[in-house]
């Protein structure tokens, strides 16, 4: 799953989806509710363009590290 351009605004919280159900990629739309998940509140210290994680694999959330181009590892039987 492919990382997406936002444009963080200086002083705004925005809310990271940590669980991958949300319809709202990359943000956070309440769809983990029940799963003992929470999304992650980010706090922009600047106006600038991010580029959030959608694959969840990231070493470094929320900002993609390009963990989403790393082949599975063949699991064993």
């Amino acid at each position: 799953m492919q990382p997406t351009y936002v444009n963080f605004e200086s002083g705004q919280k925005y809310f990271w989806c940590t669980c991958g159900l949300s319809a709202n990629q990359p943000f956070c739309d309440g769809s983990h509710k029940g799963t003992g998940q929470k999304s992650m509140c980010i706090e922009a210290e600047q106006t600038q363009t991010v580029l959030l994680c959608n694959c969840k694999q990231t070493q470094t959330p929320p900002y993609c590290d390009g963990s989403h181009n790393k082949e599975a590892a063949p699991q064993t039987p």
